[in-house]
């Protein structure tokens, strides 16, 4: 079937996506037992996001049990062995499962993930660990605070590396209409703000008809004056 055929409904992905999130699926979903609070088709666009990427830090704000934090960590691994993932959570470590509590190619970092320090561990790990980086952001979903996210990470991130920025579903995106502003009215505050910082892959976040990360597939730019005097 194609999407000419008049027996296709176009609203079909996002009465999938109302399905799939107030069914709580995702609450019910583990990576190797360990629960994992995400779309299985965002999962499997990471992976690939990451394949291409080749990054030597993945970036995790939010973590809950870890599940996320593994499927990272285990696929990065196979894909860029001198690597690191780090994970910031407010979340004391002994409640993460102990395969990530205990894992050493994840670092946990006990913090709020809008304080500066956060963005002082980034650039070290950096150092240790030179290439792109992917970051996911996925905390605390306020848009106050997502938009300190992206604005901590303004400074961090540098040409050619990714962010996501998960849960711009919430206040009617489609899902939770009551939620208040979140994670979209974040990007797109931030956008207003610094409209040349990123370019959106929208092909990524098309793929699969829905996502729980809507406008929120990022690729960081070049800086502006590099691109008007045509550094690489």
């Amino acid at each position: 079937m194609t999407q000419t055929d008049k027996s296709f409904d176009p609203k079909a992905p996002e009465q999938y996506h109302l399905w799939y999130y107030y069914t709580k699926v995702w609450e019910q979903t583990t990576f190797m037992g360990v629960r994992c609070l995400k779309s299985v088709s965002d999962m499997w666009n990471y992976q690939e996001i990451i394949f291409e990427l080749k990054p030597s830090l993945i970036i995790e704000f939010g973590a809950y049990k870890g599940g996320a934090t593994l499927f990272f960590s285990e696929l990065l691994k196979l894909i860029n062995p001198n690597s690191k993932v780090l994970t910031v959570d407010n979340m004391k470590s002994k409640n993460y499962n102990p395969q990530v509590r205990n894992n050493p190619h994840i670092e946990i970092l006990t913090s709020s993930s809008a304080e500066p320090h956060v963005a002082d561990k980034i650039l070290e790990l950096r150092k240790q660990f030179p290439g792109p980086v992917f970051a996911i952001l996925d905390s605390c979903h306020f848009k106050d605070h997502v938009l300190a996210e992206m604005k901590l990470l303004r400074n961090v991130l540098e040409h050619g590396d990714y962010m996501v920025v998960e849960d711009s579903n919430t206040n009617g995106h489609p899902v939770i209409t009551d939620f208040g502003e979140g994670p979209m009215e974040a990007i797109l505050e931030y956008e207003k703000e610094f409209p040349d910082d990123y370019t959106h892959d929208t092909q990524r976040e098309n793929k699969f008809g829905f996502t729980f990360a809507p406008h929120g597939f990022l690729i960081r730019k070049k800086p502006i004056m590099d691109r008007i005097l045509g550094r690489s």
